[in-house]
């Protein structure tokens, strides 16, 4: 079986297309083949499967096995690569996902090859119970959680088809993630278990970002995870609706639409190498 291996700045994919499903032992192999030492080494398992609603399907596998409902970083690899491999001549594009429904993708191209990617995120899911979270609140904003020793840290959720606990902190590239990760991932307020983001705000339009990836631990960036940051930094008032976050593994540009209260997400997606796995057989 042949795959692709591809990054959105770190943030690293098994990309396996030309399969009409999602095999029943996904979770199983993205387990193995996610190991860093004894496999392929990736954060997940991207899977572009036919659609009947878009051009094409997306499903992701984290790699811990779990499924993800969306990722910023991976609908960029998946864009990529669909027109890059030929499999489209499209340079606007639908991509159906899991959790946030049909999304639209533009790709900026140059020598034939595309660069960056726009992707249309969709609104955000500001109500508690849809994000979810235990609250019963119109907007979680400014919400305070107590960390597994006791640490208070003040949150907002966003879900942008997937759901996120945006915390503010005094420096977010030199905040503990494996500390509190863990135990924020799984926090009883969050009942579908949650991606953590810990940001810094440098100014209206410059917020630093580290994730914690539900599924995956920490990561070199998380797109859906920037989309949220911004909504969340905007909602409490200290930057604006368009903003660059900043990652371990580079930027995302943001760009919380007044308009029609849509996030755009541009950003890159790089292609790593092609592989094989021998006496691997999916149909």
């Amino acid at each position: 079986m042949k795959f692709t291996k591809m990054h959105g700045l770190g943030n690293d994919f098994i990309v396996i297309a030309g399969l009409k499903r999602l095999p029943e032992q996904a979770p199983a192999l993205a387990i193995a083949w996610c190991d860093r030492h004894f496999g392929i080494g990736a954060d997940g398992v991207v899977y572009i499967l036919p659609s009947e609603q878009a051009d094409f399907r997306m499903r992701i596998i984290n790699a811990d096995g779990s499924e993800a409902e969306q990722c910023g970083n991976a609908i960029r690899c998946v864009a990529r690569y669909v027109y890059d491999r030929g499999l489209t001549s499209k340079e606007e594009l639908t991509v159906e996902t899991l959790g946030a429904g049909v999304q639209s993708v533009r790709l900026t191209v140059a020598n034939g090859r595309a660069s960056t990617v726009t992707v249309d995120m969709g609104e955000p899911v500001l109500q508690g119970r849809a994000i979810p979270t235990t609250l019963d609140l119109d907007r979680v904003v400014g919400q305070t959680l107590l960390a597994q020793d006791g640490t208070p840290f003040q949150f907002t959720a966003v879900s942008m088809g997937n759901p996120h606990c945006v915390i503010l902190v005094d420096d977010a590239p030199s905040f503990d993630l494996h500390r509190y990760g863990p135990p924020l991932e799984v926090h009883e307020l969050f009942p579908n278990r949650v991606n953590v983001e810990f940001a810094t705000v440098r100014s209206r339009d410059h917020v630093d970002m580290r994730v914690w990836e539900r599924g995956s631990g920490p990561t070199l960036a998380c797109g859906t995870g920037a989309c949220a940051t911004v909504v969340a930094t905007a909602l409490n008032g200290l930057t604006d609706r368009q903003a660059t976050v900043s990652l371990a593994g580079g930027d995302l540009r943001i760009d919380w639409s007044e308009a029609n209260n849509r996030i755009y997400m541009t950003g890159p997606a790089e292609i790593v190498f092609d592989g094989e796995l021998p006496g691997v057989h999916l149909e």
